[in-house]
């Protein structure tokens, strides 16, 4: 379960056992957790965050979005050469 990153009070990762998967981000504070895809960025899944903590993750996850890509690719050794 490979974490890319970590901002208080988030962790966003991505499981090792999901290459299948179009690529996306999971996040989790506390015991809450939500999925978003990476491309277009989307909410794919919530798990007990309120909407207006959803707008904030979902920014962060834009912000982001270049890195949690580039860790997905690299860890699934997709790309590159």
């Amino acid at each position: 379960m490979p974490t890319v990153l970590r901002s208080v009070p988030y962790r966003f990762y991505f499981y090792s056992h999901e290459p299948d998967e179009p690529p996306h981000i999971h996040v989790d504070r506390d015991d809450l957790s939500a999925k978003f895809w990476l491309d277009p960025i989307q909410l794919a899944r919530n798990f007990g965050f309120r909407a207006n903590e959803l707008r904030t993750i979902q920014s962060m996850v834009k912000g982001h979005r270049e890195e949690f890509l580039e860790a997905w690719n690299e860890f699934f050794g997709i790309g590159g050469g």
